[in-house]
């Protein structure tokens, strides 16, 4: 196989040219055939806007590779050779049957790797099939009624299933599993762009359609998911995990027990921690959901209002304080909607997401802070938790019940007690409102966060306006409080990926090893392969 790298083409172009193109490198004779070209990685390059490229890496199939190779423009073409990803264990015909616990991307990805292995696992969701999680969020978004148990946080497809479905990850992978997660929501039905685009993405409506398709194929391969099914104990022997108790009475005996919770299972973790189960805090971000016309977003970064071949765009932005936290964006939508992304009653949490067409006329993002376990206020492995709480309780109090919401311009006066130096107007106008699934009010949001991570929040802003013009307008909407944004715990774990209780392997965002879709997803497939070697070993 051939693999060519920095190709470059105008954004619109057809395959046509792509082809072109490509036997131009090659030096391509007439009477050959095509050759098979497989797209790699496609990024945006926006350099040079409004004239923006596609650049492509690709592989390449010819029959005479010695050949092609041996004449071809070497600058931009190198041979390559591809390593599949392999599952350590194919045909288990084994009795044992590993538990998960979650059916987050964690879970989901481990149950289904396991089942395919012929494991036959047991998932457990405490939450309900995304089927009827669709409807329990949406009751919640219109009324106010809070499903402690199927909610945005919990149930099936977990707290990314009401997302904007992104897929791009910083995790380093040499091992394909990668590759072998998008491939595997290919199957289910997602569209193949995502396996080459640089900031691939599938939307909540198409999302919640993928979880389905894997649940069934995990069914039909001899596993079983379980709804309602809220793990609130284990069994334990001589140090080592032996089952679970399922909604306080029902016992399930089970040696290897696979535990991806989700970074919202506060229960859980303080279970764990009865159980002298080794956790520690550890660091993450709380902040607030910023929104801008989404028209200004794509003229920073395409120098268009619109670009027919791209739809909207997303945005990246960093910056440290003088005091050195961290301030970042994350979890950005495009064209998408600020959610109600509560778990508990008189807390209050929000979130981002995007429908696949990311087609709304807002762009929402969390911009957040680094806090360390040094802010929590006590040296205690759930001392992040109770941080996270007590934000919570504040939004929900400032709120009324309901998202909080206030304009950059209040926010900054009523942190720094200033104007003075600082533009009054940019881009935006002042009767821009909010995109929210869920009730909202307009409300102090300044008095959620402690004011040292207030005023951080103000000072990234004022960088980020440097870099993008009018991202700190006075008429910017903030809400909140962002505060899921990862684990607050961390589940330690040895190399063999248990915790300290033999059989138990913590997995997935919220044990704390991962954060967001694709790397959860990856590390439920690593603690599948484990577990499986695992059980093999012992048959």
């Amino acid at each position: 196989m051939l693999r060519i790298n920095q190709l470059k083409l105008p954004v619109g172009h057809n395959p046509s040219e792509l082809m072109e193109r490509v036997k131009k490198l090659l030096r391509w004779k007439d009477r050959e055939a095509e050759p098979e070209i497989t797209i790699v990685r496609r990024s945006i390059d926006a350099r040079k806007k409004p004239e923006l490229y596609f650049n492509y890496v690709l592989n390449i199939q010819v029959k005479d590779q010695a050949a092609v190779y041996g004449r071809c423009d070497k600058k931009q073409v190198t041979v390559w050779k591809e390593k599949p990803y392999r599952f350590p264990v194919t045909s288990y015909k084994g009795n044992v049957r590993p538990v998960v616990i979650g059916t987050g991307p964690a879970g989901l990805f481990c149950g289904y790797m396991l089942a395919k292995a012929g494991f036959r696992p047991i998932l457990l969701e405490r939450g309900e099939a995304v089927e009827q999680r669709v409807k329990d969020v949406q009751e919640f978004w219109e009324s106010g009624k809070l499903n402690p148990e199927s909610n945005v946080q919990f149930g099936e497809g977990g707290a990314g299933t009401f997302s904007d479905g992104k897929l791009n990850t910083l995790v380093k992978d040499k091992y394909g599993r990668n590759q072998k997660v998008l491939s595997l929501l290919v199957e289910a039905g997602a569209l193949e762009e995502i396996l080459y685009d640089h900031k691939p993405h599938i939307g909540t409506d198409e999302l919640c359609k993928i979880v389905a398709h894997m649940r069934q194929d995990i069914i039909h391969m001899g596993g079983e998911v379980h709804f309602g099914a809220k793990v609130t104990d284990l069994i334990c022997r001589e140090g080592c995990v032996a089952g679970v108790i399922i909604n306080g009475s029902e016992r399930l005996e089970a040696k290897y027990v696979v535990l991806a919770p989700g970074h919202s299972a506060r229960d859980v973790f303080r279970m764990l921690y009865e159980k002298d189960i080794a956790l520690e805090a550890k660091p993450f971000a709380v902040g607030v959901r910023v929104e801008h016309p989404q028209e200004l977003m794509n003229l920073a970064q395409y120098g268009s209002r619109e670009v027919k071949d791209l739809g909207n765009a997303p945005y990246k932005v960093t910056a440290r304080t003088k005091d050195g936290r961290g301030v970042y964006s994350f979890c950005m939508c495009p064209g998408g909607y600020v959610v109600n992304a509560s778990s508990q009653q008189g807390r209050l949490a929000v979130n981002g997401m995007s429908y696949s067409k990311r087609d709304g006329s807002n762009a929402n993002s969390a911009i957040i802070v680094t806090v360390t376990p040094e802010d929590y206020g006590q040296d205690h492995p759930l001392s992040g938790v109770e941080f996270q709480q007590r934000l919570e309780e504040k939004a929900f109090q400032v709120g009324d019940g309901v998202i909080p919401v206030e304009r950059y311009g209040d926010y900054r006066r009523a942190l720094t007690q200033r104007d003075a130096g600082l533009p009054s107007s940019y881009l935006i106008p002042e009767d821009f409102t909010p995109a929210i699934k869920g009730k909202w009010r307009f409300a102090p949001v300044h008095e959620i966060l402690p004011k040292e991570l207030g005023l951080a929040l103000v000072e990234g802003m004022e960088q980020f306006g440097k870099t993008i013009k009018g991202f700190n307008d006075i008429n910017v909407l903030m809400e909140g409080v962002e505060s899921r944004t990862s684990s607050p715990v961390r589940i330690l774990r040895d190399e063999k990926l248990q915790s300290s209780l033999k059989g138990l392997y913590p997995c997935g965002e919220g044990a704390g090893y991962a954060g967001g879709i694709t790397s959860a997803a990856m590390d439920g497939i690593r603690v599948a392969e484990e577990v499986a070697v695992a059980i093999a070993s012992q048959s």
